[in-house]
């Protein structure tokens, strides 16, 4: 084949690689700023509608588990939830544990032991190192059972975000690094929405929210009447509309 012949067939096989690399850098100088949302298992009843919204919007988020009640009257980690986390983890969330009883720690009960209560209801126990890592492993072990090429990040976040210095010390050592949410990071899913409307919400979150932002939500919070879902899409167009960007966290976190 004649030189020149060859020359124009591989012209769209090096251009190809050339455009998308183009692509990517516009991309990314158009992003002014990376928000990092994470979601919380929470009570689920919106959780069908928060994902469309994020996968209609291009929103990857970081998706921390535990085993909570629903408003179906199952588990968040039942089988029954199999098929919505197999589908997240194929839309490139990534995952982490928000604890497997989702308790709250409440103190430290000496070297290598801290107090875990249950807030809704009656039990405590004091978790030894061994038993901190067996209740931070659970959720995200029982994930694996669902979906094994799910991405699972070596992070993991207290209910409530309520830690205490043994805590964090014991996770450290099972090789995971707590992550919270930053000061703009709370967009208010969990308050009353009489007190605090879905319109007062959405415009906070759209003007507050920064880069670098780490945001906090759950999947359906059983006490708010209006769902900050409905709303959910808005706030995302109103950032996005800013140049900020949404990307999953890290695996060394933020």
């Amino acid at each position: 084949m004649p030189a020149g012949r060859r020359a124009l067939l591989a012209a769209p096989l090096l251009a190809a690689p050339l455009l998308a690399m183009a692509a990517r850098r516009a991309a990314a100088q158009a992003c002014r700023g990376t928000v990092h949302l994470t979601i919380d298992t929470g009570w689920g009843r919106e959780a069908e509608a928060i994902a469309a919204i994020l996968r209609r919007r291009g929103v990857r988020a970081t998706l921390f588990l535990a085993d909570e009640p629903t408003f179906r009257g199952d588990r968040t980690l039942d089988e029954a939830w199999a098929p919505f986390w197999r589908a997240r983890a194929a839309e490139g969330h990534n995952f982490a544990s928000h604890t497997w009883r989702h308790w709250y720690f409440r103190g430290d009960a000496g070297p290598g032991q801290t107090r875990y209560v249950n807030r809704t209801g009656p039990g405590q126990e004091t978790l030894t190192q061994a038993a901190l890592c067996a209740e931070l492993a659970r959720p995200t072990d029982r994930l694996r059972q669902f979906a094994p090429e799910a991405e699972v990040l070596p992070l993991w976040r207290a209910p409530g975000g309520r830690t205490t210095p043994g805590a964090l010390a014991m996770a450290a050592a099972c090789g995971l690094r707590h992550q919270g949410w930053t000061a703009n990071g709370f967009w208010g899913d969990e308050l009353d929405s009489t007190a605090h409307p879905n319109a007062e919400l959405a415009r906070h979150a759209i003007a507050t929210t920064r880069p670098g932002e780490v945001v906090v939500m759950h999947w359906g919070v059983r006490s708010r009447r209006d769902p900050l879902a409905n709303v959910l899409d808005e706030i995302i167009a109103g950032i996005q509309a800013r140049g900020l960007c949404f990307a999953p966290l890290p695996a060394t976190g933020a």
